[in-house]
């Protein structure tokens, strides 16, 4: 049985319930299962998540790991798959979800990962990146084309013109 609670919680948070919500709610509990852990406070948990699926909202909502405390990152792979590190411990878990159900219907696949055991729904390894550094507090540099401020290691020279990324064209020849 799955805590209804924290389902309620994930679910007002995201919006609605749906699997990819139900597949991000048993990535919690899997970790929690391995390494027990709390809602993180600041960066003492760190999620890497290799997808930008409504899973990322149950980690965000479970567990607090949020892009803007700088504990959760995105590194866009398309996979289904999340990387945990524990700053004090030294401690991580990437937990890859490999569970198939496209054959049910939607109900019966949101039902299915709900209520299976997490061995049946993960593989469970290390991370494939190193614990990230914590997060920087940068300086903000003014654009010179449309005079916006930007953080200063997003900047680029063009022409001895310090442009931001949405101005900057890209040279990819």
């Amino acid at each position: 049985m799955y805590d209804q609670i924290k389902w309620k919680k994930a679910a007002d948070f995201h919006g609605h319930e749906c699997p990819g919500l139900a597949i991000g709610f048993k990535v919690c509990q899997a970790l929690e299962e391995h390494i027990p852990t709390e809602a993180s406070i600041d960066e003492e948990l760190v999620c890497i998540t290799e997808n930008d699926t409504c899973a990322v909202d149950a980690v965000q909502s479970l567990l607090s790991c949020t892009f803007g405390k700088g504990n959760l990152i995105y590194k866009p792979l398309g996979k289904m798959a999340f990387s945990f590190y524990f700053r004090s411990s030294g401690k991580s878990l990437r937990l890859y979800f490999n569970a198939d159900g496209r054959d049910m219907s939607r109900e019966e696949r949101l039902q299915f990962i709900l209520n299976a055991p997490t061995a049946e729904l993960f593989s469970f390894s290390k991370p494939v990146f190193a614990m990230p550094e914590e997060a920087r507090i940068f300086q903000s540099a003014v654009c010179e084309e449309c005079g916006e401020r930007a953080r200063e290691d997003r900047i680029r020279l063009k022409n001895g013109k310090k442009l931001c990324l949405g101005c900057f064209k890209e040279y990819d020849r």
